[in-house]
């Protein structure tokens, strides 16, 4: 009998932010490609941004990551087409095991923003100014609240409330807490072999058992 998956809505993010300026950053990075030679994802967190934090000799440059009123943030605020470049899950990956649940922008690359829904991290948008204006708010107040509404599609920090943008697909797999594929097939292997027993091209052989 397989075991039922509970996975979580996400309806709702909150936190501190932290803001990241730039347009076009890229997966490489977020997570430079020397440190995706491992087998489990675990301690990547350390190395997000690391080109951008660390000179040659590993002294810190100026970054928002380095900076220690933002150690306890988990929120991102970035410009556009955030997360372009290679494919790799590596990059959400590291980001959240850094401490980021979400991230607020102007624009994200497609596949980026895929691998954050499978993680359960929306990633939400807003125009330029509005982001231009979140970001110097969370420079001003590293401790302030921010809070994401993701079927309301509306962040509120200060006393603003504005208006965000969640893509659809995304939306409706968060808050109905479909948004881990892994998982949902798991809690439905009963229902994935008896559907690739019934395709004449899938050998029984290669169905495995339940466990």
């Amino acid at each position: 009998m397989t075991d039922e998956v509970e996975i979580p809505a996400v309806d709702s993010v909150s936190g501190s932010g932290v803001p990241i300026r730039g347009n076009d950053i890229d997966t490489d990075q977020i997570i430079p490609a020397r440190f995706m030679k491992v087998v489990t994802f675990d301690g990547l967190g350390e190395f997000a941004f690391f080109d951008l934090r660390f000179d040659d000799d590993d002294t810190q440059k100026e970054h928002p990551f380095n900076e220690a009123r933002y150690q306890d943030s988990s929120v991102m605020v970035v410009n556009s087409n955030f997360g372009c470049g290679s494919s790799r899950e590596h990059a959400p990956q590291a980001l959240m095991r850094w401490g980021i649940d979400a991230i607020i922008g102007e624009s994200f690359a497609e596949i980026f923003a895929g691998n954050c829904l499978a993680l359960g991290i929306p990633t939400v948008t807003a125009d330029s100014e509005t982001i231009a204006d979140l970001q110097d708010w969370v420079d001003a107040n590293p401790d302030g609240e921010l809070e994401i509404d993701i079927e309301a599609e509306a962040v509120t920090y200060g006393d603003q409330t504005i208006d965000v943008t969640v893509d659809d697909a995304q939306r409706k797999a968060l808050v109905e807490g479909v948004w881990d594929t892994t998982a949902l097939m798991k809690s439905n292997a009963d229902a994935v072999r008896d559907t690739a027993r019934a395709l004449p091209y899938v050998d029984d052989a290669a169905i495995p058992d339940a466990e």
